[in-house]
């Protein structure tokens, strides 16, 4: 075996002892949060390499400090992979988090004030998508929009907002929404009142990639994602766009030179070029046919996993999934997220609490629990296991405080977990 970070072990023994405590933690539980995945040894590498000493605000070719011919190199496959993994116009990949990535997005499209759609988070958006307590509440003036009663986007309520407040901007995508999105319905909408569409899209990156799930480009003016989910890569996020503006034609900028102003100098100063050379790597991962037949995998885990546990009598929000994800109605078993969530960790099965359509109680402790698997697949697991994976969740679900089940399933877990190995090659 390789070790890795021999000096931290020996300048910082307490940081060093809390990441092999995490290394074990990873190794020694299933990892069902639907945003996780395991990056590969290579990704990892990359993450923590020398490219982290260099300063390189700019682009690759236009940079405000000296020294970066190597750096340019770097970020320029990485621009290039991702431009050819997606079909896309223009990428900057510059972007920390995806966050950070909708900051730029919408100081590129929008003016403070302007009004935008955007899913409600407690419909299952995200944070960035109108939260008051976000800059994207703050700044923007949101508009949001949820589901029916089934839990499906309401394509209609959609159009009728779209026509009354005419947004500047329209966004579609989502954090915790288990069914596939119609992108082209979406732009129907948006040239309905002339408004740009952009797409978050940061959980479905990697079924996008793999064909998977319906594409956004030919769609949407403006795609983001983050790159440590589906996508597989780290931490951190990219922009997609067209070139030409289609609403600003006559523009100083097109909206490519719109967005990478917006990156820089409008959001960010120096970019990470570790991360964006571990994105290189993940995205250059991502283009082998193995890709696809992974993100195969993680779909078939996901409905294997769902159609056990409705079978066991617990309620999915939408009944089902078409992704990498599931969202668990709790009031089924009269649980709270928190509950929930804390009573799985104690057995090693890492999930979060979420809320569901028109939740009842608070964000905080909401009534819902969302898992994914991406993590487990990139691990090894097959739809044989998703069946006893199952049925350990309801076994907990159903009695959250019972000492022998739960002593019954950490075992399970621990005999699960020691199949699929995790980083068998290095360790710390």
């Amino acid at each position: 075996m390789l070790s890795w970070f021999r000096f931290l072990a020996q300048a910082d023994p307490t940081v060093y002892a809390s990441m092999q405590a995490e290394l074990k933690r990873q190794r020694d539980g299933l990892e069902m949060i639907a945003s996780e995945n395991f990056v590969s040894p290579a990704v990892l590498e990359a993450a923590s390499c020398v490219l982290t000493n260099k300063y390189s605000e700019g682009l690759p070719g236009k940079r405000y400090y000296a020294g970066n011919q190597y750096i340019d190199q770097v970020e320029q496959l990485a621009i290039d992979r991702i431009k050819q993994l997606f079909g896309a116009e223009h990428a900057n990949v510059q972007p920390h988090s995806g966050s950070s990535a909708n900051v730029a997005a919408y100081l590129a499209l929008m003016k403070p004030g302007d009004t935008y759609l955007g899913m409600s988070l407690d419909q299952g958006g995200h944070l960035t998508h109108g939260s008051s307590v976000n800059f994207s509440g703050i700044v923007y003036h949101p508009v949001a929009y949820g589901t029916t009663a089934d839990g499906h986007i309401d394509y209609d309520a959609v159009r009728q907002l779209a026509h009354e407040h005419k947004p500047k901007m329209i966004l579609c995508g989502a954090s915790a929404y288990p069914r596939t999105i119609d992108f082209a319905a979406f732009r129907t909408i948006a040239d309905e009142v002339d408004a740009y569409l952009m797409a978050d899209v940061a959980h479905i990156a990697g079924l996008i990639a793999a064909k998977l799930h319906p594409d956004p480009i030919p769609y949407c003016d403006v795609v983001t994602t983050t790159t440590h989910k589906t996508l597989r890569g780290p931490r951190g996020a990219v922009i997609l766009c067209k070139i030409a503006d289609r609403l600003d034609p006559d523009g100083k900028k097109n909206l490519a030179q719109k967005i990478d102003s917006a990156v820089f100098p409008g959001s960010q100063g120096g970019p990470l070029e570790h991360i964006i050379a571990a994105k290189a790597i993940a995205f250059g991962e991502a283009l082998q046919p193995s890709f696809a037949e992974y993100q195969s995998r993680v779909i078939a885990n996901a409905k294997t996993l769902a159609e056990e546990l409705l079978a066991g009598g617990i309620t999915l929000v939408t009944g089902g999934t078409d992704n990498h994800l599931i969202l668990i109605d709790l009031t089924c078993v009269n649980l709270s997220g928190k509950e929930a969530e804390s009573a799985l960790e104690m057995v090693n099965i890492h999930t979060n609490k979420n809320a569901i359509p028109n939740d009842p109680r608070k964000p905080w402790d909401p009534s819902g629990l969302r898992i994914g698997t991406p993590a487990l697949t990139t691990r090894g697991f097959n739809q044989d296991d998703m069946k006893q994976i199952a049925q350990l969740i309801i076994k907990i679900l159903r009695a959250p405080h019972d000492e022998t089940a739960m002593t019954e399933v950490k075992a399970k877990v621990a005999e699960l977990t020691a199949k699929y190995p995790l980083y068998p090659e290095f360790e710390y």
